[in-house]
């Protein structure tokens, strides 16, 4: 009876490290097919635009190739993936601040050019952009910094003043510059 009881422990034992065995090997395998996928997301993002994004990429992803788009000097392209991507969470807000980035600079380029009056729709939309992220974080530096910048590029018009003009300033102007007139003057 003690024999039995023994062999019926040792089977139970080895049944539970055999199990434990097959699971290890199953989180094994599932861990090497996440090692491979990322493998070859980290080899679409080395290799910007040469091919397709799969529909079920991640954003990660989408925000890595259109930062290598934008970097390569391919700013269209760039601009439409980060487009994709703005949103209220923080890679869509980095999404944001990249594409106002890629705006400034190519309004700058623009500028040099022979036709720098085109670079203004550009400098507004990126000093709007700017303006929305510092609306959602304003402890934002590296926006405010390129906010400035673009200000000191194009800046907002002033206010238009809703006050009436100093009677007196502009009656002592009239008659000063009256043709015709003589104040007396010795």
């Amino acid at each position: 009876m003690g024999m039995s009881t023994t062999n019926f422990a040792t089977r139970r034992r080895t049944r539970v490290v055999l199990a434990l065995l097959a699971l290890l090997i199953l989180a094994m395998i599932w861990e090497l097919v996440q090692l491979q996928r990322l493998h070859a997301l980290n080899a679409q993002i080395a290799a910007p635009g040469t091919a397709a994004l799969p529909a079920d990429a991640p954003p990660e992803l989408r925000f890595a190739q259109a930062h290598a788009l934008a970097a390569a000097g391919q700013r269209e392209p760039a601009l439409n993936q980060y487009r994709a991507l703005q949103g209220d969470t923080p890679l869509g807000q980095a999404a944001r601040y990249n594409s106002a980035n890629l705006l400034l600079h190519q309004a700058l380029e623009i500028r040099a050019g022979p036709q720098p009056g085109q670079a203004i729709p550009l400098i507004e939309l990126a000093k709007e952009t700017y303006r929305d992220l510092l609306r959602q974080d304003p402890g934002r530096w590296d926006a405010r910094y390129n906010l400035e910048r673009a200000q000191r590029l194009l800046p907002d018009p002033e206010e238009v003043e809703d006050t009436a003009p100093d009677a007196k300033r502009d009656a002592e102007r009239a008659a000063t510059t009256m043709r015709g007139y003589s104040p007396g003057l010795p």
